[in-house]
């Protein structure tokens, strides 16, 4: 990995012109992705049939995925994966469950009430990627949060496939799917949006996807609501002289499998410990299977910063503001105060990053590219609204009058003044 020095500021300068980098290589697909959410928009079913022709070499003549073969993938799944579904999905719940929040009615001053009202979205869609990115774990946490917030229709959306992998299915209906939709890419999204005479319209689109997705996802916004633009996996470990070498190198090969794009940072203030790391990453890289995806990740993206103090180990990586975040210190979880920016968090030697991936039941959904300084890691809330609601009695309305009117005549808005003088001219 290369190494960088530096002040937090010298380091945050780099790492934003990598990103700006990263965000204008993207760019260079919205004039293709705005094409395919006209036609879709304007062609329906046919232009997704067309799609799915082109770019998967599928073709589709029912969009919905058959109970029958939902039913073959619960009879073909392995049995350890489908017992290892159901304890993550129960895991996911149990901690998603603390997010439900209650709404609340404020009534102190007499003849007023005031409160919100917590409603949950009432159509989502969810993405689901195919082929060799096909992982039913994140069907469980995009769906999972979305029926504990009480959304009542969620569909699914993923390519065309001659064959379906089981855990896929399996884990959307595990999870609660209304129905699943054999339809992928910027296609899919717009489908999801707009809706076609086979795919009803919904009103928040969530998931991971290609760039074609995310590019898709990003026009669609304000038509729809989506989760975030997520870029390629990354993933930060802050690690002292108590580290153990191979559990950090593994750690970070983890994410660099994902993606050539994906991006993983070493921030530690032992160079030492940085020596170890890069024979442990050599090491490890020779024996896995996506080792030229890996290879690649660490060696262009990859990443490893020397900081002079524990101070500036944090320092240098809430600038980096990471989608995942590896404390392997001893007594980790009293540096807890020190993290400002980061999606999700795991502390200690032994809670790797795949645990959050997996099992331990907090989302996995998470800001990349630096927007944890900004966005949270999905959740209940996500699938959620809030009203406002007020009541004023006629006496409450007589005492707030002058200062009402006041504002309102402040602002030239004489309509809005009359609307409370009226109140206290004409009874009712």
């Amino acid at each position: 990995m290369k190494r960088l020095t530096g002040s937090a500021k010298e380091i945050s300068e780099i790492l934003d012109a990598e990103y700006a980098a990263y965000s204008k290589s993207q760019d260079n697909f919205d004039g293709i992705v705005a094409d395919i959410i006209a036609d879709v928009r304007e062609n329906g079913d046919a232009a997704l049939r067309a799609y799915s022709e082109k770019f998967d070499k599928q073709t589709v003549t029912d969009f919905e995925v058959s109970r029958e073969t939902i039913d073959q993938a619960f009879a073909e799944i392995d049995a350890d994966v489908l017992e290892a579904l159901k304890n993550a999905k129960a895991n996911i719940e149990s901690y998603h469950k603390h997010q439900i929040e209650p709404g609340f009615v404020d009534a102190q001053t007499t003849g007023v009430v005031r409160g919100q009202l917590v409603l949950p979205i009432a159509k989502v869609g969810v993405y689901v990627p195919g082929g060799t990115a096909a992982y039913p774990s994140s069907v469980l946490m995009n769906v999972l949060p979305a029926k504990i917030a009480g959304v009542s229709e969620i569909y699914m959306v993923t390519p065309p496939q001659t064959k379906f992998n089981p855990a896929i299915l399996v884990a959307a209906q595990l999870a609660g799917v209304t129905k699943i939709y054999q339809v992928g890419g910027a296609q899919a999204i717009a489908a999801l949006a707009y809706g076609t005479q086979s795919i009803p319209k919904v009103d928040k689109i969530t998931g991971p996807g290609n760039v074609f997705v995310a590019t898709a996802k990003k026009q669609v916004f304000g038509q729809v609501g989506i989760d975030m633009i997520a870029g390629p996996s990354e993933i930060g470990v802050i690690a002292d002289d108590s580290a153990n070498a191979a559990y950090v190198a593994a750690d970070l090969l983890s994410q660099a499998e994902h993606d050539k794009l994906a991006r993983a940072i070493l921030v530690t203030n032992s160079k030492s410990l940085a020596d170890a790391v890069d024979i442990e990453l050599e090491k490890q890289l020779q024996t896995l299977p996506r080792e030229e995806i890996a290879r690649s990740s660490v060696s262009v993206n990859g990443r490893t910063i020397i900081a002079n103090s524990v101070d500036e180990m944090f320092e240098l990586m809430n600038e980096v503001a990471p989608e995942h975040l590896e404390v392997a210190m001893d007594n980790a979880i009293e540096y807890l105060p020190k993290i400002k920016n980061a999606g999700s968090i795991f502390l200690g030697h032994f809670t790797s990053e795949p645990i959050g991936d997996y099992y331990a039941g907090t989302n996995h959904v998470l800001p990349t590219s630096g927007t944890s300084r900004f966005y949270s890691a999905l959740g209940v809330y996500d699938f959620v609204k809030r009203s406002q609601f007020t009541y004023y009695s006629k006496d409450a309305v007589a005492k707030a009058t002058k200062d009402i009117t006041t504002l309102a005549y402040s602002e030239g808005l004489q309509a809005h003044a009359r609307a409370i003088e009226i109140r206290g001219e004409i009874e009712k």
